[in-house]
């Protein structure tokens, strides 16, 4: 391992000013899906983790909130940046974390791997940053539920075969299922699992 590669790279700067702006961000989001919104370039994140990856966990994230991150970034500097800055406990069953990372060209873990909540607790579900090639160029999808007047069309991508089934599937799961967080480069977008895919080509 290289010396540069043991060093921890530095978090918010201004934590408190920078955390609500991104935890706004971050409502609005998942409040108008489909509708992307700008994290910003607060810090520069380690190796593996999209910008906004990086300002979401350190926003969300910290020691009551297990995390899971593919095997290769678990145990590699995100892993550590994740450890130290939010203090998060990182998981290695998809099932018991309440925030996961996952690679959205890779076919595994499926989105029916994460805990979907229970009838008691659909609050308790994971929400998944799907860390994708881009949030438009793609083949397009159209999307309808609350937050979006009428339809709206969104076209990420880099996406696994077979992404969007999933996505209805988790739909069909309503109040259940697993909430999403489409993320590339600064920017993220947001899939409640209230949101409904009316169409994917």
């Amino acid at each position: 391992m290289a010396h540069d590669d043991t060093l921890i790279g530095a978090g918010f700067s201004h934590p408190v000013f920078q955390s609500q702006g991104a935890f706004r961000a971050l409502l609005a989001a998942l409040s108008e899906p489909g509708l992307a919104c700008d994290l910003g370039d607060a810090v520069a994140p380690p190796a593996g983790l999209e910008p906004a990856t990086a300002v979401a966990l350190l926003t969300l994230a910290d020691y009551e909130t297990p995390v899971w991150l593919p095997a290769a970034l678990r145990d590699g500097p995100a892993g550590a940046w994740l450890r130290f800055h939010c203090g998060a406990t990182l998981v290695e069953y998809p099932a018991r974390a309440a925030f996961a990372v996952i690679d959205g060209a890779v076919a595994e873990p499926k989105l029916t791997a994460f805990n979907a909540g229970d009838d008691q607790f659909p609050d308790r579900s994971t929400t998944v940053l799907v860390q994708c090639a881009g949030l438009a160029g793609g083949d397009a999808v159209t999307l309808a539920g609350p937050g979006i007047p009428g339809q709206r069309s969104i076209a990420p991508t880099g996406l696994r075969p077979g992404f969007w089934t999933e996505v209805e599937d988790n739909a069909a799961l309503y109040p259940l299922g697993v909430d999403l967080l489409l993320v590339h480069g600064a920017q993220v977008l947001g899939l409640p699992r209230s949101t409904q895919i009316v169409e994917a080509r």
